[in-house]
Parts: C-alpha cells; sequence; structure tokens
C-alpha cells in the first residue's frame, strides 16, 4: 500500500464520515455509517444510512455506483455488516460487486459482527484496510459503541445556570435561565441523543415534555423517567404519545400511562434507584445515547456514581445568589483534590449564552 493510497483513503473516508453525519438524528437504534466508492481517486457512488430498516449505507452507494464499483475502493465508516437484521449482510453485496478493497474506519464492536464481516471479505479475495479516521468514526458512534463495549448507554447531562452556577431560584422558579437560542440549542442534543432522561422530582416540578420542538418532520426522543415510587401521574406531559416512553421504577405495577414501558430496577440501602442498573436497563431497550434533563440531585448522582460521560452546560449571562439552587449536588468535598475533574472540549456563544462542553475525567469512560 502506497503514502498515495493512504492520503487518498483519508479523504474519502473524511466524506463518508461527513455523509454518516447526517444520519445523527434519525439512524437509532443503529449505528451511523457513511461509504463511498471511488476508481483512479474518483467518487463513483456513495451513501448514507438514514432510519432502521432502511438500506445500509453500503447497499445505497453501491446502487450509485453501478458497474464502475468492480475493482473500486470502498471507504467505510463502520465495518460492513456480515448478520442478517432487518437487512441483508452488506459483505454479501459487496462480494457480488467484486470490488477490489474495503477501507473501514473501525471494526464493529456488535458481537453479531465484531470482525466477521472483515473476514468474508478476506475470504472472498478483497483486501481489507482497519484504522483510517477511526477517532473521528468513534467520536460519531460512540452511543453506539458504549451500549456494545460497556453494555450501558453514553450519558451526557445537560445543565443551564447563572454565571454563578444557580440553576433555579429558592422556589424552584427556572424558566428561563437562558434565552431562546440555547433552548432551540438544547432540541437539537434531544433529536441526536434519541433518548432524554430525567427525574421525578423534575417531572412533577416542571412538568417537561422532554420532546423536540424544531421545524421539520423529527424523530421524536424517547422519554425516560426515574421514579422509584411512581409519583409522576398519568397527567404528567412526560407521558405524551409519539415516542416510546418508559418508567423506571422500584414499584411494580400497571402502567404509569397508556403505552408507558415499565422497567422495574433495584433500590440501593437508602431507597434510590440504582443508576448503574437503569443504565443496563435501558441499554437492553436498545438506547445508544442519553440526554439527562435534571436538578442536582440526580446530575450530583450521576457525577458522584462515574456514570455521566459528558457535560453540556449552559450558562446564562446573570447571577441569581447565594439562596437559589446549586448545579449538582455534590456533598463530602471538602479538599481540593476531591473536586469533579471536566475536560473541555467545546466553548461558543449560543445567542447570548456561554455553552460550554466537557468529558467528565473517569476510569469508565476510557474503556470506551
Amino acid at each position: 500500500m502506497s503514502s498515495a493510497d493512504e492520503i487518498l483513503a483519508k479523504g474519502f473516508m473524511a466524506r463518508a464520515l461527513r455523509l454518516a453525519e447526517q444520519g445523527k438524528a434519525t439512524t437509532h437504534p443503529n449505528p451511523r455509517v457513511g461509504c463511498v466508492i471511488a476508481r483512479d481517486g474518483v467518487i463513483v457512488g456513495e451513501g448514507w444510512h438514514r432510519r432502521a430498516g432502511e438500506p445500509h449505507a453500503e447497499v445505497l452507494a453501491l446502487r450509485a455506483a453501478g458497474s464502475a464499483a468492480a475493482g473500486a475502493e470502498v471507504y467505510v465508516t463502520l465495518e460492513p455488516c456480515a448478520h442478517h437484521g432487518r437487512t441483508p449482510p452488506c459483505v454479501d453485496a459487496l462480494i457480488a460487486a467484486r470490488v477490489r478493497r474495503v477501507w473501514a474506519a473501525m471494526q464493529d464492536p456488535n458481537p453479531l459482527v465484531a470482525g466477521r464481516g472483515l473476514a468474508r471479505l478476506h475470504e472472498a479475495g478483497i483486501a481489507t484496510h482497519v484504522g483510517v479516521q477511526r477517532e473521528r468514526a468513534l467520536q460519531l458512534n460512540r452511543g453506539f459503541v458504549s451500549r456494545m463495549v460497556r453494555g450501558r448507554p453514553w450519558v451526557t447531562l445537560k445543565l443551564a445556570a447563572s454565571l454563578d452556577g444557580r440553576t433555579a431560584m429558592a422556589s424552584g422558579e427556572s424558566r428561563w435561565i437562558t434565552g431562546e437560542a440555547a433552548r432551540a440549542d438544547v432540541h437539537q442534543l434531544r433529536a441526536e441523543a434519541g433518548a432524554v432522561m430525567t427525574s421525578a422530582d423534575t417531572a412533577l416540578e416542571d412538568d417537561p415534555q422532554l420532546n423536540v420542538r424544531l421545524d421539520g418532520d423529527w424523530r421524536q426522543p424517547d422519554r425516560i423517567v426515574l421514579d422509584a415510587r411512581r409519583r409522576v401521574p398519568a397527567s404528567a406531559r412526560v407521558w405524551t404519545g409519539g415516542a416510546r416512553r418508559f418508567l423506571l421504577t422500584a414499584d411494580a405495577g400497571a402502567p404509569a400511562a397508556p403505552g408507558v414501558e415499565l422497567v422495574t430496577v433495584a433500590e440501593d440501602s437508602a431507597g434510590h434507584l440504582m443508576l448503574d442498573a437503569a443504565l443496563v436497563a435501558l441499554a437492553r431497550h436498545d438506547v445508544n445515547e442519553v440526554l439527562v434533563e435534571c436538578g442536582p440531585r440526580l446530575a450530583g448522582a450521576l457525577l458522584r456514581a462515574g456514570l455521566a460521560d459528558e457535560l453540556v452546560l449552559y450558562l446564562a449571562p446573570s447571577l441569581l445568589g447565594d439562596e437559589a439552587r446549586p448545579l449538582a449536588h455534590l456533598p463530602g468535598l471538602q479538599r481540593l483534590e476531591q473536586r469533579q475533574r471536566l475536560v473541555p472540549q467545546d466553548l461558543r456563544l449560543v445567542g447570548d449564552d456561554i455553552r460550554v462542553t466537557a468529558l467528565v475525567s473517569n476510569a469508565a469512560q476510557e474503556n470506551i
């Protein structure tokens, strides 16, 4: 393999990744995948996976390339599948098209694939190469990888606060700390995560809808409520139809509202739901990523347990004072060395507010 081949591969894989990004809000629970087919340095076909149950990126790219796929180079952001799911295996289509070589950004972590697709291609005499633009591909599908590798979704904790780190007045009044642009940005986060989770306290105090209210035809995210004692009434807006809805509780019984799926989760000694068990249960329901919108208690519990992977914080240019509610309940911190460490990833203005995106520094996250 020449250096020229590798340079071309990086460029074509970058294009495939941009294609895959178009499915960020639509492919759940499938991974986001893009594919480019090229001959003699010229693209002859490309495609991206749009929705679960629809053709995969490789199949769409092969259709676009037609007979030009024979002897061509294929650049795909994830190892081609080798099993029958809702659609036939992509490796069969690639072999039938007689492509010359397949470049995959990363191996598929799904145990049903996990190298089998690459092995099938090799057996058919098609050369393979894995690893081009791997980090970008991993970031794009961090939720899918988390579910397959760790057995739980990727958890993004979304909070909005004043510059002095307060999320609501002492009375609970919080609408609206941030501006309209920041609130619209949160709707985009909901769409891309594919699932939104909150606590019973937040559902009772704020009666949120937790849906996507943007122009256009959007897939509505799963809505999840942690409610150990089933305090959230059937009339709560979070239970409105149009999406999958889950009640995670320790109190088994009748559904919370029509169409709501009840998931029983064990409690700890203090009578709180075990958050790690709750996340495992969500993974079993094919939840890749979950955006958590909550108050300081649940936020602090996720951080203390090392279960929050990422923090998205909207900071409004205002001060709410000492009596207002804090960002996260983190008791027992006495020394600076005990502080919760974050790894900044992005800082930008959204309207008049500042959006901070940071990874939460914990050992579990490093295993993705």
